[in-house]
């Protein structure tokens, strides 16, 4: 279960049967449709999108569109505090690159694996406590939504120039914001009785 880092990991309050579970949230929706077909309508489109000339990243946006409903759903407060942090994460990774490839012309053999590996711990953990310090940066899960995802574009060779450190962080952010866009649209087009899936 994703969480921010500033809640507290151990809790003593109790339940409240009487309370019950919070009642489902329904919105009206455009099309009123199954959500099997709301969701599939909306992946399609991420064909055309990965080909041709701008060749970016479709599974950027599965990644936070299913991140988006791991967190909460697509609620004003989720959105708030994934987007932030997805572009973090991202920046973060574009930097371990800059560096990687700096530190290549410098090693070689296992003195740059070892320098690859001071890299990443010293960026990886200064994200996390950006975290820490930024409340508007502490959803954590979601900095490695966007880490992961410009790892994918930067390696995949995606974006308008493959391989290409800045241009792949474009990519990349882009392709995560559209993934919260697509949460935030599916409840839209799903009947009521499939909006909470």
């Amino acid at each position: 279960m994703a969480s921010d880092i500033t809640q507290p990991r151990y809790t003593r309050e109790e339940p409240t049967p009487e309370a019950g579970p919070a009642p489902a949230e329904r919105r009206k929706s455009w099309l009123n449709l199954p959500s099997e077909i709301s969701a599939s309508l909306l992946a399609i489109t991420t064909v055309p999108i990965s080909n041709g000339s701008p060749h970016f990243p479709p599974w950027a946006v599965f990644i936070s569109w299913a991140g988006t409903f791991a967190a909460g759903g697509p609620k004003r407060d989720v959105i708030r505090k994934i987007l932030p942090v997805q572009v973090l994460g991202s920046f973060t990774a574009m930097l371990i690159v800059l560096l990687f490839n700096e530190a290549s012309h410098h090693w070689t053999g296992t003195s740059f694996t070892i320098a690859q590996m001071v890299i990443l711990f010293c960026l990886n953990s200064a994200m996390i406590l950006v975290g820490r310090l930024v409340p508007a940066l502490s959803f954590v899960p979601g900095m490695f939504f966007g880490f992961a995802s410009y790892f994918a574009t930067y390696f995949g060779g995606f974006g308008l120039h493959p391989q290409d450190a800045f241009a792949s962080l474009w990519a990349a952010v882009a392709m995560n914001a559209l993934g919260v866009l697509y949460a935030w649209l599916q409840p839209r087009l799903t009947r009521p009785a499939d909006q909470h899936h």
